[in-house]
C-alpha cells in the first residue's frame, strides 16, 4: 500500500496538504480552500513515509503551516518556500 499524498482537515475547514513530484523534485502544496495557496520544494532527501507523517500531523492542527513548519522539523525535513 502507497503512502497518502493528500490531507485534508478534520475540524471542517478547507485546509488541504498534499505533496507531488514535479521535475524530479517533491513539492508540498498548501491551500486554504479560500485565498491562501502555498508550495515548498522538498531540498535534499526525505521518505514519503517521513513527509506523509508530517503532513498528516500538521493538517489536523487549527493553525496548519506553522504545524507543518513544527512537523518538518522535528523530523529534519528542510524546505525552500517556492510559491505563496
Amino acid at each position: 500500500m502507497g503512502q497518502q499524498t493528500t490531507f485534508h482537515a478534520p475540524h471542517g475547514g478547507a485546509d488541504f496538504l498534499g505533496y507531488r513530484k514535479r521535475a524530479g523534485a517533491t513539492e508540498i502544496v498548501y491551500d486554504d480552500g479560500v485565498a491562501r495557496r502555498m508550495v515548498w520544494r522538498v531540498s535534499g532527501m526525505a521518505t514519503e513515509a517521513r513527509l506523509s507523517d508530517a503532513l498528516r500531523a500538521a493538517v489536523g492542527s487549527v493553525r496548519v503551516v506553522p504545524s507543518l513548519y513544527d512537523e518538518l522539523k522535528k523530523r529534519a525535513i528542510a524546505i525552500e518556500r517556492i510559491a505563496g
